[in-house]
């Protein structure tokens, strides 16, 4: 029974994503060819039309109410990750650090980087505090309820599967991809894992500065 439950929740995350993949590919044809050559090359993928994000409000990693129409005056960089994480989310973190320390001093404030939690079970606003701080990279976090995170993460396009918390160790099956969040709070893209430090380096600073002022 446990064999056939992790097979259909193993189909269910590719169906998914390959889903999200044929969007992204429809997208990448809307553009310009030497757009779509730059984009392509740092991961960076566009909507044709900027997607709203739904009226909810999570927790911050100080125990706050915020909603997600506060995402506004700055680019956000949204990743779904969780503290238990034994790969991906160390790794996509560590990553945005060192692109971080690419990108100049003027650009810090331009954007920030923002990990939601997809194991609320666990992932208390003080254990996601602690996790972010490690870092030392100014790391925002929210957590919650896991059918509001699960509501913002069907929004985005980027699904997970929960963890089964009857376990003492569970995992959670979840993506490496960012929503890109523009300065006017809604959805303009997405970042592809694999990050590709060094082309986002290039590449995002004409996104940071296209719309400094933007709401």
């Amino acid at each position: 029974m446990f064999a056939k439950h992790k097979t259909l929740i193993i189909l269910l995350v590719a169906l998914l994503l390959g889903a999200a993949l044929l969007l992204w590919r429809a997208i990448d044809r809307s553009l310009p060819a030497a757009e779509q050559a730059a984009l392509r090359e740092a991961g960076i993928v566009l909507l044709p039309q900027p997607r709203a994000l739904p009226a909810l409000t999570l927790l911050d990693t100080d125990g706050q109410p915020r909603a997600l129409d506060q995402l506004r005056g700055q680019w956000t960089l949204m990743f779904f990750g969780y503290t238990f994480c034994p790969d991906i989310c160390p790794t996509t973190l560590a990553e945005l650090s060192q692109l971080r320390r690419l990108l100049p001093e003027a650009l810090h404030g331009r954007y920030q980087v923002l990990m939601v939690s997809v194991d609320p079970h666990r992932d208390t606003p003080e254990q996601l505090g602690r996790y972010l701080g490690f870092y030392r990279a100014g790391y925002q976090g929210l957590t919650g309820e896991l059918a509001d995170i699960q509501t913002l993460a069907r929004a985005v396009s980027i699904p997970f599967v929960p963890g089964d918390t009857r376990k003492a160790r569970y995992t959670v099956d979840h993506s490496g991809n960012l929503a890109l969040i523009g300065p006017d709070g809604r959805q303009r893209g997405f970042i592809r894992a694999p990050l590709k430090v060094a082309a986002l380096a290039e590449q995002l600073p004409v996104l940071l500065g296209a719309e400094q002022g933007a709401q």
